[in-house]
């Protein structure tokens, strides 16, 4: 099993956090859907596994709408050992499942897992320690970095490889695998980002893993060796197809549904990479302008260079110096930009109408001196447009971190308004 990390910069850590608890209570949800030949021993195998000293897991079999033996099976096995619970419902849809489980938990930290347990099942300790530890407020498994021992058909691989590049294309995401069974997350996350979830189904897990890095909230990720089920009864190009229309609705939905914006780069970072990004886009305005006028008239290839150069410029400052993740709003940040290097235009424009009338054998100095301060004027107010206008900070929709009301776990479970089957369910 290796160990990963990825995107946000949203803080757990506030005062009553499980950090600071001797025990962590964990609810482990394992979805199923007529799984009568492997439940029992995929509960077993989680039983067996152990978790450390500090941490106590009750495992919740999630049944939805099963119609074989499982909800036997899970009765007898939620009557058999005390960490072991059985929840019935009567709809199918893992995002149901999920859902409704984990909002109805008093645990402190809230977790699922398939039930033909392909992941490898001691990620679920390191998963627990960085959330309990608040580095972290969700932790995912991921089989798509490198060194890891992945046993899937070609047709999965392709699939899922793609579809996790067409996220980071189109939402604008870092995580690397959307859909590995195999989450986690604290109970304050579970509690803000769930009611905001629409998708009842397979885009569940994107869309939670997506609204939680736009609003900021931390992503651990941890690489983990994966072994495909060859019986798992998932149609990958229906649900491939029902996942890109999800990501289409998340594309339309302009509602800011988050708690809080996730936190810009500090000042000084932001400086530093509004450098980077102006290097980067002289070096291709010089390139467009070099290539451009071997096909067209040097003014001509001067306006594209031009107008491309700051739509890239403002398209890098957008992700990479403002910290901006969600995709919306990205043709009101280009019109913003282009009005911002029209006013910043003008600065130059001036520069040379004043040097004009430059003359002696100074002027070229002049020029030159003149052009400078109006490139450094018009950069400063470039940049302070971006900050104040282009990029601007909305107002945030909650309370920050510091003052977020502290909620603590009791013990006990609160899912009891949820149906659950006794030992002679059928």
């Amino acid at each position: 099993m290796r160990y990963e990390s990825s995107a946000g910069n949203r803080s757990s850590a506030h005062p009553g956090s499980t950090s600071l608890r001797t025990t962590t209570t964990v609810d482990l949800v394992v979805p199923v859907y007529d799984e009568e030949d492997t439940l029992a021993s995929s509960i077993e195998t989680l039983l067996a596994s152990g978790t450390g000293r500090s941490t106590e897991v009750t495992i919740i079999i999630a049944d939805n709408a099963s119609s074989d033996s499982t909800p036997r099976i899970a009765a007898a096995l939620a009557a058999e050992h005390p960490n072991v619970e059985y929840v019935r419902l009567e709809a199918k849809g893992r995002g149901r499942a999920l859902s409704q489980v984990w909002q109805s938990s008093t645990a402190d930290i809230v977790a699922y897992t398939d039930v033909d347990l392909a992941t490898d099942i001691r990620v679920l300790e390191p998963m627990v320690e960085v959330i309990r530890s608040g580095l972290a407020d969700l932790a995912i498994a991921s089989r798509l970095r490198p060194g890891l021992a992945v046993e899937r058909g070609i047709k999965r691989e392709i699939v899922s490889r793609c579809y996790n590049r067409l996220l980071r294309i189109s939402l604008g995401v870092r995580f690397s695998d959307a859909q590995c069974a195999f989450k986690a997350m604290s109970a304050r996350a579970a509690q803000e980002l769930l009611p905001q979830i629409e998708d009842t189904e397979w885009f569940f897990d994107t869309e939670l893993l997506t609204r939680a890095e736009w609003a900021g909230y931390r992503i651990h990720e941890f690489g983990t060796d994966w072994t495909d089920d060859p019986d798992s009864s998932v149609d990958v190009i229906s649900t491939a197809w029902k996942d890109i229309k999800g990501i289409v609705r998340l594309r339309k939905d302009d509602r800011a549904h988050v708690s809080a914006e996730p936190p810009a780069p500090n000042t000084g970072a932001q400086i530093l990479h509004f450098i980077d990004v102006g290097i980067i886009s002289t070096v291709l305005y010089a390139m467009i302008l070099l290539f451009g006028s071997q096909i067209v008239s040097a003014v001509t290839a001067n306006i594209i260079a031009l107008f491309l150069s700051t739509v890239a410029n403002t398209a890098l400052n957008r992700s990479h110096t403002f910290g901006v993740r969600a995709p919306h709003h990205r043709l009101t940040s280009q019109l913003k930009g282009l009005a911002a290097f029209g006013l910043c235009l003008a600065f130059t424009s001036a520069g040379l109408a004043v040097a004009d009338g430059f003359t002696g054998p100074w002027a070229s100095v002049g020029t030159l001196g003149v052009l400078t301060l109006a490139n450094l004027a018009a950069t400063v107010v470039r940049f302070v447009l971006m900050r104040t206008w282009v990029f601007a900070r909305g107002t945030r929709l909650g309370a920050s971190n510091a003052d977020r009301q502290t909620t603590t776990s009791e013990s006990g479970r609160s899912t009891d308004h949820l149906p659950k089957a006794g030992p002679g369910h059928d």
